[in-house]
């Protein structure tokens, strides 16, 4: 199972990578709406550097692609925060992060080459997976839905550009190629958000930036390969950014759940596995209370898988199947290998007794 662990406030992840540790953050919508300053210098005289040759096709295809793409692709501003969109249908639906558009209602819309916002609402958000969709009050004519990819299909060395609209520059567009599929990713807990952890990333060499949360990350057949999501930075001395690690949730996820959202207003079946309960990080004190380290649950759903097999609130899962749990973020990164209606045994504490019970898991 491939998994990372976020430890930094806001989103932020720690993932193995060869010999050292990264920390990733989100992307996000956090860049409170503010531009980047940009200066711009052009070469002359017999001293300038000639431009490296270029594949003509190779190029062409480059900006066939941005020509055919971006203009699917918007700005959203939620209050004092800025994030990108991708136009999903010609009815006005836009598919974003759910961290993009946190806690607001209503939205500003930019479309791709237009400096006249359009006003917006929110149809559903699910940060359980940190997909949302929002919808345009009057959809203008002219929309150009984006045409999403078979995430079967995404295979590592494919090249893919990243669209969106980082540092409030609208319009961008950074390039690089699927460095990895199938990486799970664990956002961190903050006083906003839970905290979701989110299988079967996209995992990209493509520049990431704060405002491209929620914007497009598109192969050259001009196909959205998946949502532009988490950045990662280096966990050591500064925290910079890590340059060539971002990641995007796969283009088959979020049409099976904005589909979900549009028909239904909600996501009815997210095809995730649950317990029905929540859960803090426990760790063992030795201080003979007999407490371990693991996931203590917080909350059980009445009814819910958990709740059926006998665990409550104050036990401590330190297993499933086979696996040792140690963090409430591990339990996450567990249950998102697995499927709803899988049974699994669950290791728990109750004190210092140590209890193994069956659970059939329910649905995220």
């Amino acid at each position: 199972m491939e998994s990372a662990a976020f430890r930094r406030p806001l989103r932020a992840l720690t993932l193995p990578v060869l010999a050292g540790v990264l920390l990733a953050a989100t992307a996000g919508c956090s860049s409170g709406g503010s531009s980047a300053s940009v200066s711009s210098a052009s070469a002359t005289g017999s001293g300038a550097t000639p431009a490296p040759s270029v594949s003509s096709d190779l190029q062409t295809q480059y900006e066939q692609t941005v020509a055919g793409v971006l203009p699917s692709v918007v700005q959203i501003t939620a209050g004092d925060s800025l994030g990108s969109g991708i136009v999903y249908d010609n009815k006005g639906d836009i598919v974003t992060n759910a961290h993009v558009v946190g806690g607001a209602t209503t939205f500003q819309v930019t479309l791709a080459g237009s400096s006249s916002p359009l006003a917006a609402t929110l149809v559903y958000s699910y940060p359980a997976n940190d997909l949302a969709v929002i919808k345009l009050t009057s959809p203008p004519p002219g929309l150009r839905p984006a045409v999403f990819a078979d995430s079967s299909k995404v295979a590592v060395g494919q090249i893919v550009l990243a669209m969106g609209n980082p540092l409030g520059l609208s319009s961008s567009v950074t390039q690089g190629i699927v460095s990895a599929v199938g990486r799970t990713v664990s956002e961190p807990r903050t006083a906003d958000s839970a905290g979701a952890t989110i299988p079967n990333m996209v995992q990209t060499s493509a520049a990431i930036n704060p405002g491209n949360s929620g914007g497009a990350l598109v192969n050259l057949s001009n196909q959205i390969v998946g949502i532009n999501t988490l950045a990662a930075t280096d966990s050591g001395e500064g925290g910079g950014q890590a340059p060539g690690i971002g990641f995007a949730i796969p283009a088959s996820t979020v049409t099976n759940l904005a589909d979900q959202m549009i028909k239904d207003g909600k996501v009815v079946d997210s095809g995730r596995a649950a317990l029905g309960i929540s859960t803090r990080t426990v760790l063992a004190d030795n201080s003979g209370s007999g407490a371990e380290t693991g996931a203590g649950v917080v909350s059980v759903t009445a009814g819910g898988p958990a709740a059926k097999a006998g665990i409550q609130p104050g036990d401590v899962i330190t297993k499933i199947g086979s696996t040792t749990v140690t963090s409430s973020v591990q339990l996450g990164e567990v249950l998102a290998t697995l499927r709803p209606g899988q049974q699994v045994p669950v290791t728990y504490h109750q004190g210092t007794v140590t209890t193994a019970t069956n659970v059939t898991l329910g649905t995220l």
